[in-house]
């Protein structure tokens, strides 16, 4: 992956390897496989802003297996720290540093460059992700506000399972089936900027809807659990 990075176009080289060698290796091995529906179609000539809620480690290697299109991560400064991952890592996603308002505002305009090359882009939204006991933290508006300002569509994805089988403090979490539904993208064009909070509660309550009507209850199970192993009244 190292060499490839030294290649003309390298990054639809390095997501054909994350999709179809890394994420499967790393689900699989652990004992997860995938249940997708489609409720939309995704055209392969247009580029997209993919969001989910984020609630596991595991979030990114299924997010890899839901969409062929390339795409490109908006993710932690921190990661860059790993021994020869983050070597590659920051040559193949967009990074942050969160605490830094200045990186924060950096991310428009790596994102374009991006956005020139005719990728699509991921970003989970989510603020303060880590608190098990939260289904769905509010959204951040970096995504909705790259999204409104190339006029291109925000398709919503909802994890349902990986909260409770692979949670953040992973001691109570257990193989098996991780279901993701994706949903009709929701359209920006003729959108300006008045218009992103209608457009980011809009999906916020999508996807927060969509977890609580969950008849197998697993992201609310997954908070239940947590509470009950914690004393969490």
């Amino acid at each position: 992956m190292v060499f490839i990075l030294f290649l003309p176009n390298f990054y639809k080289h390095i997501f054909w390897i994350a999709r179809n060698i890394w994420a499967p290796i790393i689900l699989y091995g652990m004992g997860f496989w995938l249940e997708i529906k489609y409720k939309g179609e995704i055209n392969k000539n247009q580029q997209y802003m993919f969001v989910a809620n984020h609630t596991s480690y595991i979030d990114p290697f299924v997010m890899l297996r839901v969409f062929k299109k390339p795409f490109v991560f908006v993710g932690k400064k921190e990661l860059v720290k790993i021994p020869l991952f983050g070597y590659i890592y920051k040559r193949a996603a967009i990074m942050v540093d969160r605490s830094s308002s200045k990186s924060r505002y950096g991310v428009y305009s790596r994102a374009d460059n991006v956005l020139d090359k005719g990728y699509s882009v991921c970003i989970f939204p989510e603020k303060n992700y880590f608190d098990e006991t939260i289904l769905l933290n509010p959204f951040k508006h970096g995504a909705f506000k790259i999204a409104v300002f190339h006029q291109f569509p925000i398709v919503p994805t909802v994890f349902f399972d990986c909260k409770r089988k692979q949670p953040w403090y992973t001691t109570h979490g257990y193989p098996g089936k991780l279901r993701v539904n994706v949903y009709p993208s929701v359209l920006t064009k003729g959108m300006i900027e008045k218009d992103i909070p209608k457009t980011q509660n809009k999906i916020y309550n999508l996807i927060d809807s969509e977890l609580r009507k969950d008849p197998e209850r697993s992201a609310l199970e997954a908070i239940d659990t947590w509470k009950r192993i914690n004393k969490i009244s």
